[in-house]
Order: structure tokens, then C-alpha cells, then sequence
């Protein structure tokens, strides 16, 4: 399959790629940076490809609106992630703010070209994986219900995504991809690692795009933001945390949409959250500190040390005097 992709106003094709179709468990691994800053365009592009996978990470920024080229020759099944903010959007005054929204689907592209509009101002990050048609089924099995109308739809050669709408991506999610883009490994190493994440994004993917949007229902845009604010202020204030009505008024998403989705969103409850982080900190003033399990106690927010003793048993299975062994 070949894939090639470029930017109005630059010459030249930003990639040209030509991925050999089959998939090969033992193929080598290419690795590719490119970086572009010029002509009001700022784009940071790593690419990656194997046997009948290429991979591709990018953060770009435009200072116009821009058009992006894109033509596959053969077939291919794309994961594609998007990431999107303002520019000068930012979380609790940090410059490293979190994308607070996002969007991904699974779709089925046969030899197209395609041209895509992208708005200026905006901080955009992509995470594509393409896999041909022999990697994807080689991954998930031809015949398993988990995708049967999808494999439908492929069959008869036709363009298809896997559900209508994308879905907001989900906290697993965004954990695989980090830990795909930050991955340390080389070569052999390094191809296992990637093997092995895709086929764990790929699950993650199918279950929520195949849940009937339940959850789509519930979180939508702006809510994702919200709810990343929500966790900023916890992990600021948990010694004396907000109530969840009061959370929800600071952060601007009604207390239901807040339980709900924080839970559906981070995979844990508000209530747990805050638990983890006050045990966590005390575990850590109690070992490397060597404080009292009094000051600990006072510390993390806690006003009486009896209780404070009976939930860091409940939560680590031993009393906070054993910890100081």
C-alpha cells in the first residue's frame, strides 16, 4: 500500500510511504522524523512502519486556515486519534495543558485521495495507525462478531468507518498511546512493543465504538475538558477536596455528568480518587519523610488519626505504624 500525504503551500509530498501489504511478524522497523517551521506552518511528524503497518504521530499548528493532502493506494484499515485545543488554551495557567478534546474511530479505506481543511490557530495532535488489510485480519479474526458488519462492509470493497459519529477518546486509551509514542525500546524490542500496543488499542476501540454509544451519550466536547479540570483541582486540593456539588459548579458540568463521567472517563469514582492520592501522599510521607503518623494524618486531611488509621489499612491491607519498620 502507498500512502502519501502534504501540505497546501509547501512543495513537495510530506511523506510518500509504500508499506508492503502482507504481514510479516519478523519485517524490520523504519523509523522516520520529519519537522517543519516556516510559512505560518509548525508540524512535528514521527513516523514508524513495519510489514503491512505504518504509524504515525504529529503535532502541528497552523497560523491559517490549511488544506491536507492524502492519497492510499490499497487497502488499508485506519485507527486514527485526533487531539485538539486552542492555541492559547490553557489548563489551571499551565502551558503544558492537556488536549480536553478528542476523537477516534475505525475506518476502512480503499485506494482514495482525500483533501482535508484544518483551522488556524489550534493545537492539533494526530495518532494514526494504518494496517493493510492482511495485518488487521491477522490481529482481530475475520470471522468474529466483535466486527461483523465493519468486515461486511470490507468485503464489498467499500468505504466504511466503524461507527457514524467518532467517539471521545478514552483515558486507556490516551495511556497506550503515550506509552506508544514514548517507547524506549529499539528494533526487535521495539516491534514487539508496538505489535502489542495496537492490538490493546484496537481492543479498547472495539468495545467502546461496539457499546451502542452509551457513553458518547454522556460525554460529549467540552465535557472531556471539564472533567480533566476537575481531576487538576483534586490533585491540587485533595487534603481538604471540594464537595462534588462544589466541584461541579467550579468546573462548570452538573454534579450527575461529573460522578458519571468521571467514572466512565478515568475508570475510578471522585470519592476513590481522593482516597488514592491522600494514601499514596502519606505512604510517601511516612517512608522517605520518616514523619509521624500524626503529621501525616493532619497532613493529608485527615482530623482524626484513628480514621486516618483505619483507611490507610483498608487501603494498603496494614496500619501505618507497620509501614515504619
Amino acid at each position: 500500500m502507498l500512502i502519501k500525504s502534504k501540505i497546501e503551500g509547501l512543495s513537495g509530498w510530506l511523506f510518500e510511504e509504500d508499506v508492503p501489504d502482507a504481514f510479516v511478524p519478523n519485517y524490520n522497523l523504519y523509523e522516520k522524523n520529519i519537522a517543519v517551521d516556516q510559512q505560518a506552518i509548525f508540524l512535528e511528524n514521527r513516523q514508524l512502519t513495519s510489514g503491512g503497518l505504518f504509524l504515525m504521530h504529529s503535532e502541528m499548528r497552523f497560523d491559517k486556515p490549511t488544506s491536507i493532502y492524502t492519497e492510499v493506494d490499497g487497502e488499508t484499515i485506519s485507527s486514527q486519534f485526533i487531539f485538539y485545543k486552542k492555541a492559547n488554551e490553557q489548563l489551571k495557567g499551565k502551558s503544558n495543558a492537556l488536549y480536553g478534546r478528542s476523537r477516534h474511530n475505525i475506518h476502512y479505506i480503499p485506494t482514495t485521495k482525500s483533501e482535508h481543511e484544518v483551522k488556524d490557530g489550534i493545537d492539533y495532535m494526530y495518532f494514526l495507525i494504518v494496517l493493510s488489510k492482511d495485518y488487521y485480519f491477522n490481529l482481530i479474526d475475520r470471522h468474529s462478531l466483535l466486527h461483523e458488519d465493519f468486515v461486511r462492509e470490507i468485503e464489498q470493497g467499500n468505504y466504511t468507518s466503524f461507527t457514524s459519529e467518532d467517539f471521545f477518546v478514552t483515558l486507556e486509551m490516551r495511556r497506550v498511546i503515550d506509552d506508544m509514542i514514548n517507547c524506549r525500546q529499539k528494533g526487535e524490542l521495539k516491534r514487539m512493543h508496538t505489535e502489542a500496543r495496537i492490538l490493546e488499542l484496537l481492543m479498547y476501540q472495539l468495545e467502546q465504538l461496539g457499546g451502542n454509544g452509551q457513553e458518547q451519550e454522556l460525554i460529549k466536547g467540552d465535557d472531556i475538558f471539564k472533567l480533566e479540570q476537575a481531576r487538576e483541582v483534586l490533585k491540587s486540593r485533595y487534603f481538604y477536596p471540594p464537595t462534588q456539588r462544589d466541584l461541579s459548579r467550579e468546573v462548570g458540568l452538573n454534579e450527575f455528568k461529573l460522578r458519571r463521567g468521571f467514572k466512565e472517563y478515568f475508570g475510578i469514582t471522585v470519592y476513590d480518587y481522593i482516597t488514592r492520592l491522600r494514601m499514596e501522599k502519606a505512604r510517601k510521607l511516612l517512608v522517605d519523610e520518616q514523619m509521624s503518623i500524626s503529621e501525616v494524618s493532619a497532613t493529608v486531611g485527615f482530623s482524626h488519626q484513628n480514621n486516618f488509621s483505619i483507611a490507610f489499612k483498608k487501603y494498603f491491607g496494614l496500619p501505618p505504624s507497620e509501614f515504619k519498620i
